[in-house]
């Protein structure tokens, strides 16, 4: 079939064949959906008129019944929409008739609201007039008020004048001022008057209050101070005032200071008058009155400059700190002769080895000058904390006033001599540890119920109270210094003292020659090791103490971090402890063996190629674990009552690692039946049985490797130890060799050695 251009179908001109009959449907898919023209458009013809061949015009031809198809289709969906569509037309329509009543309203109400706008701009601009007029009658009302209110001033000043109310007359200028500051402008003459007025004033109170100061009557001077504000002179009133202060301080602590000095000139006269004189009673006063100073007067301050106003009262009073407190310090040193009594300590430190060196100074006096110090160090610290900490606490105060307040605290007068006596303080501390030390270690005597001697306890109770003094100084100088004193003591002298015990002891020749000889030799030692052991314990009690200490009372870490560094060598000091209690032990060990190895080398007659018969009776009569018990305790136990926990401990199982290495060698010499591998592993048990109930450390793994030569001894056949090996070993922990373990099967008299030869570990 084609297609010809007015749109007739006619037959096609050749017949075709089945399959093209078939592909009309194939192409119906097809170009339903993507036809190869667009239909309905002039080129769609123009293309059709130029069509020659018969399968194009075939093709196309059911592209356009496909496209008929379609249009159909889509005809058909529009008229299905027909009756919604009449619907929607019909509410449009009566829609339309309501659109024309709205806009008729809007264009009501459009009118209404243009003419609303226009009269309102009109009123606005009415009112905008009005306003200006109102703002202009108020400016002029307030300039005339401002005038009256000037004259009141001018007549109220000088009525207050002449009747001396200095306070209403502050008020009235004050007032003055205030309007001043607004209409500078207008009524000149009367300006000029209340400014002589205000000077007038101003000479008056500046009199009467120079006349107060210099009479000290507090209380004119509080009433004439509070006027400076209502003058407008709060900076001069402050600094008048907190000049008053620091006179009032001055004067106090002159008298304090130079009775200070008389206490110590009568004392120079009469040893017993020493007593009263009180440096740190009149540095605590000085602190005091200044402390009081600033916050009595807090409010005063406050109303003339603000918080600015304390910040600089605490400076200027700071100098009065710094000139009379140094001045108190340097006395005290002076009377106390710190300069002469460091150079002695120097003198006698170098001196310490020659022939008829000068004694050096009394411990217990300098303990006492040491408290003193410390209180006096204290003092300065707590107060400078104060008034820094007050400064910092002030929330609206210039920023740039805090850094240099601290800093004038920190770097003034005061805080040098402070430093200068500190110098001193480290002097004095490590002189009074060092002479106490060594007191300690020249008086060592035997305390009842103790295992250690005196020496120990009065050794660290004096080096725990001079770091405590140290660290209560706040001066993380002075405790690195005492800290590296104490440290040098404890690795030097107190070490040496201990080991000086240990060695005055000849264990060999008096440990066991019998009588009272033994016990007070034993005892000796015993304590000796003791003395090691809780020296340990108590350097490791004194490090973390200190570092508690000063991690409260350094809060910078990089202070920390330093104090941190030095207590690390309290950590080598204690391993130096360590070191010597081992050597001391093994040399006990060494003394107690002897006595034990008969016993252990009488093992070597002993058979472990036993019948059953000789195994039953070695159940009954045991061969050798009882003797060597037996000579164990004898030889062993009698030393735990005078020894601490550790050492007994340490003591006990350095034994035992005599006498296991010892059976390790013994029965790597013998040959076992299985009931001699059996009786092995009851001879470990009961070894380990033993031990345990000795010692409070765990003994097992001591003898783990006899448990496995007594398992590998049980065994029915050698293939049997490849289930008890490898993967197949479980929780347990080889200690054997894979060459020990063939060794080990090789002592069996029934192990072929080609089986054992042929294990692949």
């Amino acid at each position: 079939m084609v297609a010809t251009p007015n749109g007739a179908v006619t037959k096609s001109p050749k017949p075709q064949s089945q399959p093209l009959q078939e592909e009309p449907q194939q192409e119906d898919e097809t170009t339903l959906n993507s036809p190869s023209i667009k239909f309905g458009t002039p080129e769609a013809l123009d293309h059709v008129r130029n069509l020659t061949d018969v399968g194009a015009m075939t093709r196309l031809l059911h592209e356009c019944i496909a496209y008929q198809r379609g249009l159909d289709l889509n005809l058909d969906t529009l008229l299905s929409q027909r009756s919604d569509l009449d619907k929607n037309l019909h509410h449009l329509q009566k829609s339309a008739d309501v659109l024309e009543i709205v806009k008729a309203d809007f264009d009501h109400m459009h009118s209404n609201v243009r003419s609303t706008c226009d009269l309102a701009d009109h009123v606005s601009a009415k009112v905008r007039e009005l306003d200006l007029a109102q703002s202009r009658v108020n400016s002029t009302l307030s300039r005339i008020d401002a005038i009256v209110e000037r004259g009141n001033c001018i007549e109220g000043v000088k009525n207050a004048l002449e009747k001396e109310d200095y306070e209403s007359a502050a008020k009235y200028v004050q007032t003055f001022l205030q309007i001043d500051a607004k209409y500078k402008d207008s009524g000149s003459d009367q300006r000029e008057q209340l400014l002589a007025s205000k000077r007038t004033l101003e000479g008056i109170v500046g009199k009467k209050l120079s006349a107060a100061v210099d009479s000290r009557d507090h209380s004119t001077i509080l009433r004439f101070i509070r006027l400076f504000s209502p003058l407008g002179l709060e900076e001069e009133g402050l600094q008048v005032y907190v000049g008053y202060l620091k006179k009032v301080i001055s004067m106090r602590s002159r008298l304090e200071f130079e009775n200070l000095v008389e206490l110590m000139e009568q004392s120079y006269n009469n040893s017993n008058v020493s007593s009263n004189v009180n440096f740190v009673g009149g540095l605590t006063n000085l602190f005091k009155d200044i402390v009081l100073a600033i916050e009595e007067n807090d409010e005063i301050l406050r109303g003339l400059c603000g918080e600015d106003g304390i910040v600089y009262a605490i400076c200027e009073l700071q100098e009065e700190c710094d000139s009379r407190g140094s001045l108190i310090l340097k006395k005290y040193m002076e009377y106390r002769k710190l300069g002469k009594l460091a150079s002695e300590i120097n003198a006698q430190n170098k001196n310490l080895l020659a022939v008829g060196a000068p004694e050096g100074p009394d411990p217990r006096e300098i303990e006492l000058y040491l408290e003193e110090i410390l209180s006096l160090m204290q003092l300065g610290e707590d107060y400078t904390e104060f008034m820094v900490s007050k400064i910092k606490g002030l929330s609206s105060v210039d920023p740039e006033l805090v850094p240099r307040a601290t800093k004038s605290f920190r770097s003034g007068s005061f805080s040098r001599v402070v430093q200068e006596i500190t110098g001193f303080y480290v002097i004095l501390e490590g002189f009074f540890m060092v002479e106490n030390v060594r007191k300690a270690i020249k008086i060592d005597e035997h305390v009842p119920d103790s295992l250690t001697t005196s020496t120990v306890d009065d050794v660290f109770y004096v080096l725990q109270s001079c770091l405590r003094r140290a660290i209560s100084t706040s001066n993380v100088n002075s405790v690195i210094a005492v800290l590296s004193a104490a440290g040098s003591l404890l690795s030097n002298e107190y070490h040496e003292a201990l080991q000086q015990k240990m060695r005055e002891l000849n264990l060999g020749a008096k440990l066991f020659l019998g009588g009272v000889g033994v016990q007070r030799t034993g005892t000796e030692f015993a304590t000796a090791l003791n003395n090691m052991d809780v020296s340990g314990e108590y350097v490791l009690k004194l490090k973390h103490e200190i570092e508690e200490q000063c991690a409260e009372a350094f809060p910078a870490s990089a202070e920390r971090e330093r104090v941190k560094s030095c207590l690390s060598e309290l950590g080598d000091v204690s391993n130096t402890f360590k070191q010597a209690l081992n050597a001391g032990m093994e040399q006990l060990v060494a003394t107690v063996t002897p006595r034990i190895r008969p016993v252990l080398d009488s093992v070597a007659t002993i058979s472990y190629e036993l019948s059953e018969a000789e195994y039953a009776d070695n159940e009954v009569n045991d061969p050798w674990v009882q003797r060597l018990l037996h000579s164990v305790e004898t030889n062993v136990s009698w030393l735990q009552p005078l020894m601490t926990a550790n050492n007994y401990d340490s003591f006990v199982h350095l034994v035992i690692d005599f006498i296991v290495k010892r059976l390790e060698v013994i029965m790597m010499q013998k040959r076992f039946s299985q009931l001699g591998g059996l009786q092995l592993d009851r001879d470990v048990r009961a070894l380990v049985s033993h031990f345990s109930s000795m010692t409070q450390r765990t003994v097992r793994d001591k003898f783990a490797r006899l448990t496995q030569m007594a398992t590998i001894l049980n065994l029915e056949k050698v293939s049997e130890i490849l289930d008890f090996w490898g993967e197949n070993s479980g929780p347990m922990t080889w200690r054997l060799t894979p060459a020990e373990v063939r060794r080990v099967l090789g002592l069996r008299v029934d192990f072929k050695p080609e089986a054992i030869a042929a294990l692949k570990f």
